[in-house]
């Protein structure tokens, strides 16, 4: 029988690097307090861009091994944040990049976009009852900007959670669990618009700047749940996204993707609250585990 430590987070992301963008302090944060945090990757990311020019030669129009590479960036940036139990959906490339909204790779039928929704939850709810965490983080229903792996990875967690609570669904994959509180990422427009600030005031050599309506989950600061001050963990986030080097580069305090557009490095990470209520205390809250903190460990296997 294995122990499981009384925080248990579960976070579900579409491709390697975007839980480090959107969670990286939040995941180094809980993860150093001895709460177990669980990552589900749902693709490769094979379909993205490459930007150092020594490694053009893995994109998909290329050699097409983009996707081996970019998991073993992703091992190197969960090392970074101590993030020891990270998988991926079904299995390492069970589900294939889906490309950008539009795209004739949406069309794949191995694309993450064309699974099943049932089947796919299915692959994430053996998880769930494995880990029975309290907490799980993933995207709006838009999937922060409308890239259809976010969007499915979105669908995939919340039917999921679903289908985890129902004692009817799957026995042999567990005791039913319901998971307490679920999570959307979202950044606050105050917040985004001042590291903007900072970003033209630091006049860096990216390309150009992006803009607020650049960034995925960008929300009223009202609608902002939870804060998680990741300030302490900037070095380990900072470090996570270097490891991500072939769709990331960082310049202090900021980074770009493949576009070149500067964008702030936030370490301060934020939350819409979904499902369940927000525990006692200040608002925002400041601890994702408020108000659930759960019976003690949890016990797996035979």
């Amino acid at each position: 029988m294995t122990h499981l430590p009384a925080r248990r987070l579960l976070l579900v992301h579409a491709h390697p690097d975007d839980e480090t963008i959107n969670n990286g302090a939040t995941m180094a944060k809980y993860a150093a307090e001895g709460a177990h945090v669980t990552l589900v990757t749902c693709t490769l990311g094979e379909e993205g861009e490459v930007i150092p020019p020594e490694l053009a030669h893995l994109a998909p129009d290329r050699d097409d091994t983009l996707g081996p590479y970019r998991v073993r960036e992703l091992a190197a940036a969960m090392a970074e944040l101590g993030v020891t139990d990270h998988r991926f959906l079904g299995a390492p490339g069970r589900y294939r990049d889906s490309g950008m909204m539009g795209l004739p790779q949406n069309d794949r039928p191995d694309c993450f976009w064309q699974a099943d929704l049932d089947e796919a939850a299915t692959h994430l709810v053996g998880v769930v009852r494995e880990i029975r965490p309290q907490v799980l983080v993933t995207y709006d229903e838009n999937g922060g900007y409308g890239h259809p792996d976010h969007i499915q990875a979105h669908r995939v967690a919340m039917r999921a959670a679903d289908l985890a609570a129902d004692p009817g669904f799957r026995p042999d994959l567990g005791e039913p669990h319901t998971i307490g509180k679920i999570y959307w990422n979202c950044l606050p427009r105050s917040v985004v618009e001042a590291g903007f600030a900072r970003l033209r005031e630091a006049g860096l050599t990216f390309g150009g700047i992006a803009s607020a309506a650049d960034l995925p989950g960008l929300v009223g600061d009202a609608e902002v749940a939870a804060r998680v001050d990741g300030r302490p963990y900037a070095a380990e986030k900072s470090a996570a996204m270097r490891a991500h080097a072939t769709q990331i580069a960082v310049d202090g305090p900021f980074f770009a993707l493949s576009n070149d557009l500067g964008q702030p490095l936030l370490v301060e990470e934020f939350y819409r609250l979904v499902r369940g209520e927000p525990g006692p205390g200040e608002r925002p809250e400041n601890d994702l585990f408020a108000g659930v903190e759960g019976p003690g460990t949890a016990e797996v296997g035979a």
